[in-house]
């Protein structure tokens, strides 16, 4: 659990009207300071030695502790995974899916494949255009990457 801190009104009084002229370091992790992020946040933000700002900013009155952030809970199970793979996706997801695949392994060069792809309204269309990725993949790629992909859409 981590320390959250909030401005003190001198805190306050400091970014309104710079009365006590701290250092742009200290002004700018007092500015970062809203009441609602956690010690660990604020570290993350404060560029130099954010322990150390806190704990001065702190010190000279003008951040104080708020209160303690709680752990964030952990996402509750999914289905198990092998009920994920037991349905097969749909054919649009399915298309979508190669379609980016081969965008990603052939980039511009298999742009004209790929729109041919999209347009498919079956497997019976798609099958012979995945078979011409593969030839085109193994190709600009290396036959690894050719039967990864292969492997990776065949099962439809």
């Amino acid at each position: 659990m981590a320390n959250i801190y909030r401005k003190t009104s001198k805190g306050a009084e400091e970014i309104a009207t710079r009365a006590h002229r701290l250092s742009p370091r200290l002004r700018t992790a007092l500015i970062l300071v809203d009441g609602t992020r956690d010690e660990h946040a604020l570290r993350g933000l404060i560029a130099q030695n954010a322990a150390e700002t806190l704990h001065e900013l702190a010190a000279q009155g003008y951040i104080e502790m708020a209160g303690v952030a709680e752990e964030p809970r952990k996402p509750e199970k999914a289905a198990p995974a092998h009920a994920a793979a037991a349905e097969k996706p749909s054919f649009s997801s399915f298309r979508t899916e190669a379609v980016r695949a081969f965008n990603d392994l052939t980039g511009p060069a298999g742009e004209s494949l790929a729109i041919k792809m999209e347009k498919a309204a079956s497997r019976e269309h798609l099958a012979p255009l995945l078979q011409l990725a593969h030839q085109i993949i193994s190709n600009t790629r290396g036959q690894q990457a050719a039967n990864e992909f292969k492997a990776r859409f065949a099962s439809f």
